[in-house]
Protein backbone atom coordinates (compact mmCIF):
# COMPACT_ATOMS: atom_id res chain seq x y z
CA UNK A 1 0.00 0.00 0.00
CA UNK A 2 1.03 3.56 -0.73
CA UNK A 3 0.90 5.92 2.30
CA UNK A 4 1.27 9.64 2.68
CA UNK A 5 3.50 10.49 6.03
CA UNK A 6 2.85 13.74 7.41
CA UNK A 7 5.48 14.69 10.09
CA UNK A 8 7.99 12.18 9.34
CA UNK A 9 10.41 14.24 11.09
CA UNK A 10 8.76 14.69 14.24
CA UNK A 11 8.69 12.46 17.33
CA UNK A 12 6.24 10.17 16.26
CA UNK A 13 6.87 10.13 12.23
CA UNK A 14 10.71 8.87 12.63
CA UNK A 15 9.14 5.86 14.87
CA UNK A 16 6.44 5.27 12.80
CA UNK A 17 8.54 5.27 9.72
CA UNK A 18 10.42 2.39 9.86
CA UNK A 19 7.81 0.37 10.94
CA UNK A 20 5.79 0.82 8.45
CA UNK A 21 8.18 0.22 6.45
CA UNK A 22 9.14 -3.09 7.51
CA UNK A 23 5.39 -4.07 6.65
CA UNK A 24 6.17 -3.64 3.54
CA UNK A 25 3.88 -0.86 2.83
CA UNK A 26 5.96 2.31 0.17
CA UNK A 27 5.66 5.47 2.17
CA UNK A 28 5.49 9.28 0.51
CA UNK A 29 7.77 11.28 3.47
CA UNK A 30 5.92 14.76 2.99
CA UNK A 31 8.72 17.45 5.08
CA UNK A 32 8.84 21.01 4.99
CA UNK A 33 12.54 20.76 3.41
CA UNK A 34 14.22 17.88 1.74
CA UNK A 35 18.01 19.20 2.82
CA UNK A 36 16.58 18.69 6.76
CA UNK A 37 14.95 14.77 6.55
CA UNK A 38 17.92 12.34 6.57
CA UNK A 39 15.77 8.83 6.38
CA UNK A 40 18.46 5.39 7.25
CA UNK A 41 20.25 4.18 4.26
CA UNK A 42 18.07 0.80 4.89
CA UNK A 43 14.86 2.83 3.88
CA UNK A 44 15.54 4.54 0.98
CA UNK A 45 14.43 2.00 -1.18
CA UNK A 46 11.34 1.97 0.68
CA UNK A 47 10.36 5.48 0.45
CA UNK A 48 10.29 9.01 -1.69
CA UNK A 49 9.72 12.28 0.00
CA UNK A 50 8.38 15.45 -1.17
CA UNK A 51 8.27 18.51 -0.42
CA UNK A 52 4.94 20.00 1.61
CA UNK A 53 4.35 23.30 3.32
CA UNK A 54 0.63 22.82 4.66
CA UNK A 55 0.53 26.58 4.68
CA UNK A 56 1.12 27.17 1.06
CA UNK A 57 -1.69 25.33 -1.11
CA UNK A 58 1.02 25.08 -4.19
CA UNK A 59 2.62 22.48 -2.45
CA UNK A 60 -0.20 20.35 -2.42
CA UNK A 61 0.64 19.28 -5.71
CA UNK A 62 3.53 17.23 -4.85
CA UNK A 63 0.92 14.53 -3.22
CA UNK A 64 0.90 11.91 -5.42
CA UNK A 65 -3.16 10.87 -6.47
CA UNK A 66 -2.52 6.85 -6.07
CA UNK A 67 -1.82 7.20 -2.40
CA UNK A 68 -3.96 4.67 -0.19
CA UNK A 69 -3.54 6.05 3.34
CA UNK A 70 -2.80 8.87 4.54
CA UNK A 71 -0.91 9.93 8.46
CA UNK A 72 -1.66 13.63 9.86
CA UNK A 73 0.69 13.53 12.40
CA UNK A 74 1.70 17.94 12.03
CA UNK A 75 1.03 20.86 14.85
CA UNK A 76 2.48 23.74 15.70
CA UNK A 77 2.32 24.42 19.12
CA UNK A 78 5.90 25.48 19.54
CA UNK A 79 6.23 27.90 16.59
CA UNK A 80 4.00 30.87 16.88
CA UNK A 81 1.37 32.73 19.02
CA UNK A 82 -1.37 32.19 16.57
CA UNK A 83 -0.72 28.40 16.43
CA UNK A 84 -4.52 27.58 16.53
CA UNK A 85 -5.99 29.08 13.67
CA UNK A 86 -2.63 28.29 11.65
CA UNK A 87 -3.30 24.56 12.82
CA UNK A 88 -7.45 25.09 11.44
CA UNK A 89 -6.37 26.29 8.26
CA UNK A 90 -3.47 23.59 7.41
CA UNK A 91 -6.07 20.78 8.36
CA UNK A 92 -8.31 22.39 5.65
CA UNK A 93 -6.01 22.12 2.94
CA UNK A 94 -4.80 19.00 3.98
CA UNK A 95 -8.38 18.04 3.21
CA UNK A 96 -9.02 19.74 0.10
CA UNK A 97 -5.84 18.32 -0.80
CA UNK A 98 -7.09 14.74 -0.60
CA UNK A 99 -10.43 15.22 -1.92
CA UNK A 100 -8.79 15.29 -4.95
CA UNK A 101 -6.44 12.05 -4.11
CA UNK A 102 -7.71 7.89 -4.30
CA UNK A 103 -7.22 8.17 -0.02
CA UNK A 104 -9.42 5.46 1.52
CA UNK A 105 -8.08 6.71 5.14
CA UNK A 106 -7.07 9.67 6.97
CA UNK A 107 -5.44 8.64 10.10
CA UNK A 108 -4.91 11.48 12.72
CA UNK A 109 -3.04 11.45 15.93
CA UNK A 110 -4.67 14.16 18.53
CA UNK A 111 -5.54 14.64 21.94
CA UNK A 112 -7.77 13.20 24.52
CA UNK A 113 -10.44 16.06 24.67
CA UNK A 114 -13.01 15.10 27.30
CA UNK A 115 -12.60 17.52 29.97
CA UNK A 116 -15.59 20.02 29.89
CA UNK A 117 -13.52 23.34 29.88
CA UNK A 118 -10.19 22.65 26.91
CA UNK A 119 -6.84 24.27 27.02
CA UNK A 120 -5.95 26.44 23.61
CA UNK A 121 -3.86 24.16 22.62
CA UNK A 122 -6.47 20.56 23.33
CA UNK A 123 -9.14 22.94 21.45
CA UNK A 124 -7.38 23.36 18.59
CA UNK A 125 -6.63 19.67 18.28
CA UNK A 126 -10.41 19.37 18.53
CA UNK A 127 -10.93 21.90 15.53
CA UNK A 128 -8.32 19.90 13.27
CA UNK A 129 -10.06 17.11 13.96
CA UNK A 130 -13.55 18.85 13.40
CA UNK A 131 -12.08 19.83 9.81
CA UNK A 132 -10.28 16.90 9.12
CA UNK A 133 -13.45 14.50 9.69
CA UNK A 134 -15.67 16.80 6.39
CA UNK A 135 -13.48 14.88 3.97
CA UNK A 136 -14.37 12.36 1.24
CA UNK A 137 -12.79 9.81 2.81
CA UNK A 138 -12.97 7.34 5.88
CA UNK A 139 -11.72 9.08 8.71
CA UNK A 140 -9.83 7.65 11.79
CA UNK A 141 -8.59 9.79 14.90
CA UNK A 142 -6.95 8.39 18.08
CA UNK A 143 -6.92 10.82 21.08
CA UNK A 144 -3.34 10.52 23.58
CA UNK A 145 -2.87 12.47 26.60
CA UNK A 146 1.30 11.88 28.00
CA UNK A 147 2.87 10.21 25.64
CA UNK A 148 6.08 8.22 27.56
CA UNK A 149 8.87 7.82 25.84
CA UNK A 150 12.87 8.66 25.09
CA UNK A 151 12.92 12.07 23.73
CA UNK A 152 9.50 13.63 24.09
CA UNK A 153 8.33 16.43 25.12
CA UNK A 154 6.57 15.03 28.56
CA UNK A 155 9.56 12.43 29.28
CA UNK A 156 12.04 15.08 28.60
CA UNK A 157 10.75 17.99 31.31
CA UNK A 158 9.74 15.19 33.55
CA UNK A 159 13.55 13.61 33.24
CA UNK A 160 14.85 16.95 33.47
CA UNK A 161 13.02 18.37 36.69
CA UNK A 162 13.47 14.83 38.53
CA UNK A 163 16.89 14.49 37.68
CA UNK A 164 17.90 18.24 38.62
CA UNK A 165 15.80 19.40 41.76
CA UNK A 166 15.96 16.70 44.86
CA UNK A 167 13.34 19.06 46.20
CA UNK A 168 10.31 21.00 44.49
CA UNK A 169 8.39 23.67 45.39
CA UNK A 170 5.83 23.07 42.61
CA UNK A 171 2.61 24.82 40.63
CA UNK A 172 -0.98 22.88 42.32
CA UNK A 173 -1.73 21.36 38.90
CA UNK A 174 1.08 19.10 39.58
CA UNK A 175 -2.37 17.58 41.33
CA UNK A 176 -4.15 17.18 37.91
CA UNK A 177 -4.77 13.68 37.09
CA UNK A 178 -3.75 12.06 33.75
CA UNK A 179 -3.42 9.02 31.65
CA UNK A 180 -0.28 8.45 30.31
CA UNK A 181 1.02 5.87 27.30
CA UNK A 182 3.78 4.67 26.03
CA UNK A 183 5.30 5.66 22.62
CA UNK A 184 5.87 1.93 21.78
CA UNK A 185 1.69 1.63 22.47
CA UNK A 186 0.92 4.36 20.62
CA UNK A 187 3.58 3.19 17.11
CA UNK A 188 1.24 -0.14 17.77
CA UNK A 189 -2.00 1.16 17.64
CA UNK A 190 -1.20 3.67 14.36
CA UNK A 191 0.24 0.50 12.65
CA UNK A 192 -2.55 -1.50 13.37
CA UNK A 193 -5.81 0.66 12.50
CA UNK A 194 -4.47 1.64 8.95
CA UNK A 195 -7.10 -0.32 6.71
CA UNK A 196 -9.31 -1.19 9.56
CA UNK A 197 -12.45 -0.93 8.50
CA UNK A 198 -13.78 -1.49 12.00
CA UNK A 199 -12.05 1.89 13.03
CA UNK A 200 -13.37 3.63 9.83
CA UNK A 201 -15.32 7.16 10.83
CA UNK A 202 -14.88 6.76 14.51
CA UNK A 203 -12.31 8.37 17.46
CA UNK A 204 -10.76 6.44 19.74
CA UNK A 205 -9.31 7.66 23.33
CA UNK A 206 -5.81 6.00 23.81
CA UNK A 207 -3.81 5.86 27.27
CA UNK A 208 -2.83 3.04 29.66
CA UNK A 209 -4.86 1.78 32.73
CA UNK A 210 -3.36 3.97 35.33
CA UNK A 211 -4.93 7.63 35.88
CA UNK A 212 -1.95 9.55 38.22
CA UNK A 213 -1.38 13.08 38.84
CA UNK A 214 1.70 14.58 37.26
CA UNK A 215 3.39 14.73 40.96
CA UNK A 216 2.64 10.58 40.86
CA UNK A 217 4.54 10.37 37.71
CA UNK A 218 7.52 12.70 38.45
CA UNK A 219 7.48 10.55 42.19
CA UNK A 220 7.24 7.18 40.31
CA UNK A 221 9.61 8.22 37.60
CA UNK A 222 12.53 9.27 40.86
CA UNK A 223 11.85 5.36 42.27
CA UNK A 224 12.63 3.94 38.63
CA UNK A 225 16.17 5.47 38.56
CA UNK A 226 16.51 5.28 42.00
CA UNK A 227 16.20 9.04 43.43
CA UNK A 228 15.27 9.63 46.35
CA UNK A 229 12.38 13.25 45.71
CA UNK A 230 10.00 15.52 47.79
CA UNK A 231 7.46 17.56 46.01
CA UNK A 232 5.27 20.03 47.77
CA UNK A 233 2.92 21.95 45.79
CA UNK A 234 1.78 25.08 46.39
CA UNK A 235 -1.51 27.26 45.14
CA UNK A 236 0.45 30.79 44.82
CA UNK A 237 2.44 30.53 41.86
CA UNK A 238 0.26 31.72 38.64
CA UNK A 239 0.35 30.18 34.96
CA UNK A 240 3.46 33.50 33.71
CA UNK A 241 5.52 31.96 36.80
CA UNK A 242 4.86 27.68 36.39
CA UNK A 243 5.47 28.90 32.44
CA UNK A 244 9.38 30.84 33.44
CA UNK A 245 9.37 27.46 36.08
CA UNK A 246 9.57 24.78 33.41
CA UNK A 247 11.50 27.48 30.97
CA UNK A 248 14.77 27.75 32.99
CA UNK A 249 14.60 24.21 35.07
CA UNK A 250 13.97 22.16 31.96
CA UNK A 251 14.82 21.74 28.45
CA UNK A 252 11.43 23.08 26.86
CA UNK A 253 11.02 26.32 24.88
CA UNK A 254 9.29 29.42 26.81
CA UNK A 255 6.17 28.94 24.10
CA UNK A 256 6.30 25.51 24.20
CA UNK A 257 6.02 25.95 27.78
CA UNK A 258 3.48 28.16 28.25
CA UNK A 259 1.08 25.93 25.93
CA UNK A 260 2.25 23.23 27.99
CA UNK A 261 1.07 24.53 31.82
CA UNK A 262 -2.06 26.05 30.21
CA UNK A 263 -2.89 22.26 29.06
CA UNK A 264 -1.41 20.70 32.49
CA UNK A 265 -4.72 22.45 34.52
CA UNK A 266 -7.10 20.38 32.51
CA UNK A 267 -7.47 16.79 33.25
CA UNK A 268 -6.48 14.14 30.68
CA UNK A 269 -8.27 10.86 31.09
CA UNK A 270 -9.83 8.41 28.79
CA UNK A 271 -13.32 8.06 28.76
CA UNK A 272 -12.78 3.97 27.17
CA UNK A 273 -10.26 1.39 26.23
CA UNK A 274 -12.75 0.21 23.06
CA UNK A 275 -9.71 -0.08 21.11
CA UNK A 276 -7.16 -1.61 23.35
CA UNK A 277 -10.06 -4.26 23.28
CA UNK A 278 -10.15 -3.81 19.25
CA UNK A 279 -7.02 -4.55 19.17
CA UNK A 280 -5.85 -6.74 21.92
CA UNK A 281 -3.59 -4.52 23.24
CA UNK A 282 -2.55 -4.78 26.97
CA UNK A 283 -0.28 -1.58 27.47
CA UNK A 284 3.06 -0.90 29.45
CA UNK A 285 2.58 0.24 33.13
CA UNK A 286 3.78 3.28 33.55
CA UNK A 287 7.23 2.02 35.56
CA UNK A 288 7.50 -0.05 32.15
CA UNK A 289 7.62 2.73 30.33
CA UNK A 290 9.67 4.66 32.01
CA UNK A 291 12.26 1.43 32.17
CA UNK A 292 11.79 1.05 28.05
CA UNK A 293 12.95 5.14 27.70
CA UNK A 294 15.94 4.21 29.38
CA UNK A 295 17.36 0.99 27.58
CA UNK A 296 21.17 1.55 26.95
CA UNK A 297 20.41 1.31 23.49
CA UNK A 298 17.47 3.16 21.59
CA UNK A 299 16.17 0.24 19.63
CA UNK A 300 12.22 1.24 19.27
CA UNK A 301 10.29 -1.67 18.06
CA UNK A 302 11.84 -2.21 15.03
CA UNK A 303 14.17 -4.93 16.40
CA UNK A 304 11.83 -7.69 16.65
CA UNK A 305 10.76 -6.87 13.61
CA UNK A 306 13.84 -5.92 12.15
CA UNK A 307 15.02 -9.89 13.31
CA UNK A 308 11.73 -11.21 11.81
CA UNK A 309 12.62 -9.63 8.48
CA UNK A 310 15.92 -10.97 8.45
CA UNK A 311 14.72 -14.51 8.66
CA UNK A 312 11.83 -14.01 6.30
CA UNK A 313 14.25 -12.23 4.12
CA UNK A 314 11.09 -9.63 2.75
CA UNK A 315 13.58 -6.32 3.29
CA UNK A 316 16.96 -5.49 4.26
CA UNK A 317 17.31 -3.60 7.06
CA UNK A 318 20.72 -3.14 8.87
CA UNK A 319 20.64 -3.69 12.80
CA UNK A 320 23.23 -0.47 12.57
CA UNK A 321 20.42 1.60 11.77
CA UNK A 322 18.55 1.24 14.81
CA UNK A 323 20.82 0.82 17.34
CA UNK A 324 21.65 4.53 18.40
CA UNK A 325 23.15 6.24 21.25
CA UNK A 326 20.69 8.54 23.24
CA UNK A 327 20.72 12.20 22.39
CA UNK A 328 18.56 13.74 24.68
CA UNK A 329 19.71 14.48 28.47
CA UNK A 330 23.13 13.52 27.81
CA UNK A 331 26.87 15.08 27.91
CA UNK A 332 29.03 14.60 25.13
CA UNK A 333 32.76 15.07 23.66
CA UNK A 334 32.87 14.84 20.19
CA UNK A 335 35.77 14.36 17.97
CA UNK A 336 36.75 14.39 14.12
CA UNK A 337 39.92 13.47 12.32
CA UNK A 338 40.75 12.75 8.75
CA UNK A 339 41.82 9.39 8.36
CA UNK A 340 44.95 8.89 5.84
CA UNK A 341 44.30 5.22 6.00
CA UNK A 342 40.86 3.79 6.90
CA UNK A 343 42.12 0.01 7.05
CA UNK A 344 45.46 0.83 9.40
CA UNK A 345 42.39 3.11 11.42
CA UNK A 346 39.89 0.59 11.63
CA UNK A 347 42.60 -1.79 12.62
CA UNK A 348 43.80 0.15 15.45
CA UNK A 349 40.48 0.44 16.63
CA UNK A 350 39.16 -3.25 16.19
CA UNK A 351 42.80 -3.69 18.48
CA UNK A 352 42.07 -1.35 21.62
CA UNK A 353 41.89 -2.52 25.11
CA UNK A 354 43.24 -5.19 26.76
CA UNK A 355 46.98 -5.66 26.13
CA UNK A 356 47.23 -3.02 23.61
CA UNK A 357 45.79 -0.69 26.01
CA UNK A 358 44.21 2.65 24.93
CA UNK A 359 47.14 4.31 23.01
CA UNK A 360 47.37 7.51 25.03
CA UNK A 361 47.54 8.53 28.55
CA UNK A 362 47.03 4.70 29.53
CA UNK A 363 47.81 5.30 33.03
CA UNK A 364 44.92 7.65 33.53
CA UNK A 365 42.97 4.65 32.21
CA UNK A 366 44.60 2.36 34.86
CA UNK A 367 43.77 5.12 37.69
CA UNK A 368 40.15 4.85 36.40
CA UNK A 369 39.90 1.24 36.16
CA UNK A 370 41.65 0.96 39.49
CA UNK A 371 39.28 3.49 41.33
CA UNK A 372 36.42 1.36 39.73
CA UNK A 373 37.36 -1.76 41.78
CA UNK A 374 37.85 -0.08 45.14
CA UNK A 375 33.60 0.81 44.83
CA UNK A 376 33.44 -2.64 43.54
CA UNK A 377 33.10 -2.40 40.06
CA UNK A 378 34.56 -4.60 37.35
CA UNK A 379 38.06 -2.12 36.19
CA UNK A 380 40.26 -3.56 33.65
CA UNK A 381 40.75 -6.81 34.64
CA UNK A 382 38.28 -8.34 32.39
CA UNK A 383 40.79 -7.32 29.38
CA UNK A 384 39.41 -8.45 25.92
CA UNK A 385 37.00 -11.33 25.55
CA UNK A 386 39.16 -12.10 21.98
CA UNK A 387 42.79 -10.74 21.81
CA UNK A 388 42.41 -10.19 17.69
CA UNK A 389 38.59 -9.70 17.07
CA UNK A 390 36.03 -8.31 18.66
CA UNK A 391 31.94 -9.16 18.57
CA UNK A 392 29.01 -7.80 19.55
CA UNK A 393 29.06 -8.92 22.99
CA UNK A 394 31.95 -9.00 23.74
CA UNK A 395 33.42 -7.64 27.23
CA UNK A 396 36.43 -5.17 26.82
CA UNK A 397 38.02 -4.08 29.80
CA UNK A 398 35.16 -2.16 31.81
CA UNK A 399 33.18 -1.31 28.41
CA UNK A 400 30.45 -4.13 26.63
CA UNK A 401 30.76 -4.41 22.94
CA UNK A 402 27.47 -2.71 21.86
CA UNK A 403 28.29 -3.41 18.12
CA UNK A 404 31.25 -4.24 16.13
CA UNK A 405 30.71 -3.98 12.24
CA UNK A 406 34.02 -3.53 10.19
CA UNK A 407 31.46 -3.20 6.92
CA UNK A 408 29.82 -0.07 8.19
CA UNK A 409 32.87 1.14 10.23
CA UNK A 410 31.56 0.86 13.64
CA UNK A 411 32.46 -0.09 16.84
CA UNK A 412 30.29 0.99 19.98
CA UNK A 413 30.67 0.07 23.60
CA UNK A 414 28.44 0.36 26.68
CA UNK A 415 30.47 1.17 30.03
CA UNK A 416 29.63 -1.24 32.76
CA UNK A 417 32.02 0.21 35.20
CA UNK A 418 30.53 2.12 38.40
CA UNK A 419 28.98 5.40 37.34
CA UNK A 420 26.22 8.15 38.19
CA UNK A 421 25.14 7.29 35.55
CA UNK A 422 25.40 5.71 31.84
CA UNK A 423 27.95 6.01 29.43
CA UNK A 424 28.97 5.35 25.50
CA UNK A 425 31.96 5.50 23.13
CA UNK A 426 31.84 4.93 19.51
CA UNK A 427 34.23 5.26 16.75
CA UNK A 428 33.40 5.27 13.11
CA UNK A 429 34.48 5.97 10.19
CA UNK A 430 32.43 8.11 8.05
CA UNK A 431 33.98 10.28 4.52
CA UNK A 432 37.12 9.85 5.13
CA UNK A 433 37.11 11.14 8.72
CA UNK A 434 36.84 8.93 11.93
CA UNK A 435 34.27 10.26 14.18
CA UNK A 436 34.53 9.23 17.87
CA UNK A 437 31.99 10.57 20.42
CA UNK A 438 31.88 10.15 24.37
CA UNK A 439 28.60 10.37 25.71
CA UNK A 440 27.35 10.08 29.32
CA UNK A 441 23.50 10.78 30.34
CA UNK A 442 23.84 11.64 34.54
CA UNK A 443 22.16 10.34 36.73
CA UNK A 444 21.03 13.36 39.14
CA UNK A 445 22.59 16.09 40.82
CA UNK A 446 25.43 13.63 41.41
CA UNK A 447 25.95 12.53 37.64
CA UNK A 448 26.48 16.30 36.35
CA UNK A 449 29.28 16.65 38.83
CA UNK A 450 30.86 14.00 37.97
CA UNK A 451 30.92 14.64 34.03
CA UNK A 452 32.26 18.36 34.77
CA UNK A 453 34.67 17.21 37.29
CA UNK A 454 36.37 15.16 34.57
CA UNK A 455 35.95 17.34 31.49
CA UNK A 456 39.90 18.29 31.91
CA UNK A 457 40.62 14.38 32.04
CA UNK A 458 38.16 13.69 28.87
CA UNK A 459 40.12 16.81 26.94
CA UNK A 460 43.48 14.80 27.76
CA UNK A 461 42.14 11.45 27.25
CA UNK A 462 39.54 11.43 23.96
CA UNK A 463 42.05 14.07 22.15
CA UNK A 464 44.99 11.65 22.42
CA UNK A 465 43.37 9.06 21.54
CA UNK A 466 41.60 10.24 18.44
CA UNK A 467 45.14 11.10 17.35
CA UNK A 468 46.88 7.90 17.71
CA UNK A 469 44.04 6.18 16.02
CA UNK A 470 44.57 7.98 12.93
CA UNK A 471 48.46 8.02 12.51
CA UNK A 472 49.61 6.05 9.47
CA UNK A 473 52.55 4.21 10.96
Amino acid sequence: MKILLTGATGYIGKRLLPVLADMGHFIICAVRDKNKFHPEESLKHHISVIELDLTIKETFTNIPKDIDFAYYLVHSMSTTKNYAQLEKDSAINFREALNKTAVKQVIYLSGIVNAQTLSKHLNSRKNVEIELSKGQYSMTTVRAGIIIGSGSASFEIMRDLVEKLPVMIAPKWLNTKCQPIGVSDVIFILTKIIGNTETYNKNYDIAGNEILTYKDMLLKFARVRGLKRRIWTVPVMTPKLSSYWLYFITSTSYKLAISLVDSMKIEVIAKDNQLNNLLNLKPLSYDNCIRQAFKNTEQNEIISSWKDSTISGRLNFKITDYIKVPEFGCYKDLREKHVTSEPLCIEKIWSIGGETGWYYANWLWKIRGFLDKLVGGVGLRRGRTNKNEIYTGDTLDFWRVILADKIEKRLLLFAEMKLPGEAWLEFKIVNGKLIQTATFRPKGLLGRIYWFALLPFHGIIFKGLINSLVVSE
